[in-house]
C-alpha cells in the first residue's frame, strides 16, 4: 500500500513539473543591437542584456541611421552628409554595407548623386526603399545587385523619415520643412497625396494593423493621427511636450512618444488616446526601437551617449547602456540559432 502511495505521488509530481514546463513563458529574443553612431562615423553590434559594445565599425560621414536585411546578414547605412536636415553642409549620396558576421564594411551601394540618404526601410518585396532628400524622392535599391532601380517622387522637400505598410503597397514620408506626409504607391512607384499637417514635422510611425500612421507637429505639443484609408488627419494626440519621435507597441495599446526637448517619454494609450505615464530618458533622445516580443523597449540618446531600456511589461527603467555620445539610429539582429 505505502509503494503504491508513493508510486502516485511521484507520478503526480511529475506530471505537475511537465505541466510547469509547458507553461513556462518562451524566452525573450536574443539578440544584438546595431545602432548607428553618427559622431564618430560608426556602426556599433552592442550586447543588450550583458550591455556592453562588441563591435565598432567604420562607416562614412555621417550614418544617422540603420536597418538590417531580413536575413541578419547586412546591415545598411545611407550616409547623410556632415549637416543637420535643411541645414548648408556635404551631401551623401551613398550607403554603407556592413556585414554583420565578419564585422566589417562589406561594399559600398552609389545612389549616383548627392541625394542626403536619410531612412531605409525593406518592402516584403526584398527591395531597399531609402530617403533621398535632395530628390524629393525615395530611392528603390536592389540589395542583390546594389544598384538603383527607380526613384518614387514625394512632391516635398526634406522627406526625411519613412515607414511602410504591413503588405508592402504603401509608403509614407515625413516631409520636414514642408510640414506634411507624402503616400507612396509603391507598387506602381508614384506618389498618392500629400497629407498637410502642421509648418514642420518631425519623424513618423505605423500602427501595426497599418490603419493608423502618426506624425509629429514640431510647433505645438501634439501627434497627427492619420487614417490610411482616407489619408486624412482625423484627430490629434494632446501631449505635454513636442514629440520628435514615436513607436507603437507590437500589440496595437501603446504609443511611445518621445520628446527631444523635455527628456521624457510619454507612453500613449491608443483606444482613449491619452497620454497614461511619463518617463524619463537621456539628454537629446532620438529614436526608439522595440525588441522582437515586445517586452523591451529601447532609446537612443544621442546627446547623452546612453542608450535606455524600458521593461515595457513593467513600465519600469532598467540601467542604460553607456556608449557615446552620437548614438542615433537604432536597428536589431536576432541571435543565429
Amino acid at each position: 500500500m505505502l509503494a503504491r502511495l508513493s508510486f502516485l505521488l511521484v507520478s503526480a509530481m511529475l506530471f505537475t513539473s511537465a505541466l510547469l514546463r509547458v507553461a513556462k513563458p518562451a524566452p525573450p529574443a536574443r539578440g544584438l543591437l546595431v545602432i548607428a553612431n553618427q559622431k564618430e562615423h560608426t556602426l556599433l553590434l552592442v550586447d543588450p542584456d550583458n550591455r556592453r559594445e562588441l563591435a565598432k565599425i567604420s562607416v562614412g560621414v555621417n550614418g544617422h541611421e540603420v536597418i538590417v536585411s531580413n536575413d541578419s546578414r547586412f546591415a545598411y547605412v545611407p550616409i547623410y552628409g556632415n549637416s543637420g536636415v535643411g541645414r548648408p553642409g556635404t551631401d551623401g549620396s551613398t550607403i554603407d554595407v556592413i556585414d554583420l558576421q565578419q564585422r566589417k564594411l562589406a561594399a559600398t551601394i552609389d545612389l549616383g548623386k548627392p541625394l542626403r540618404p536619410h531612412r531605409a526601410e525593406f518592402g516584403p518585396d526584398g527591395l531597399l526603399y531609402v530617403t533621398a532628400e535632395l530628390a524629393n524622392a525615395v530611392d528603390v535599391v536592389d540589395p542583390s545587385s546594389r544598384k538603383v532601380l527607380a526613384e518614387i517622387p514625394t512632391g516635398e522637400p526634406q522627406s526625411h523619415m519613412l515607414v511602410l505598410s504591413r503588405d508592402g503597397q504603401r509608403g509614407y514620408t515625413a516631409n520636414v520643412s514642408a510640414g506634411s506626409v507624402s503616400v507612396l504607391d509603391l507598387a506602381k512607384r508614384t506618389k498618392v497625396t500629400t497629407i498637410p499637417i502642421a509648418k514642420t514635422v518631425q519623424r513618423i510611425s505605423i500602427s501595426p494593423d497599418g490603419l493608423r500612421v502618426f506624425t509629429h507637429d514640431q510647433g505645438a505639443s501634439r501627434i497627427a493621427v492619420i487614417d490610411t484609408a482616407t489619408n486624412k488627419v482625423t484627430t490629434w494626440i494632446e501631449l505635454p511636450d513636442v514629440a520628435y519621435a514615436s513607436e507603437p507597441t507590437p500589440d496595437g495599446r501603446w504609443l511611445l512618444a518621445l520628446s527631444m526637448r523635455a527628456n521624457r517619454l510619454h507612453v500613449v494609450d491608443l483606444q482613449t488616446l491619452k497620454v497614461a505615464r511619463s518617463l524619463e530618458v537621456p539628454e537629446r533622445s532620438s529614436e526608439i526601437l522595440i525588441r522582437p516580443g515586445g517586452e523591451i523597449a529601447y532609446v537612443s540618446g544621442t546627446g547623452a551617449g546612453k542608450i535606455a531600456v524600458l521593461d515595457l511589461r513593467s513600465w519600469k527603467m532598467q540601467p542604460p547602456i553607456d556608449l557615446t555620445p552620437g548614438v542615433d539610429g537604432l536597428a536589431w539582429v536576432s541571435a543565429p540559432h
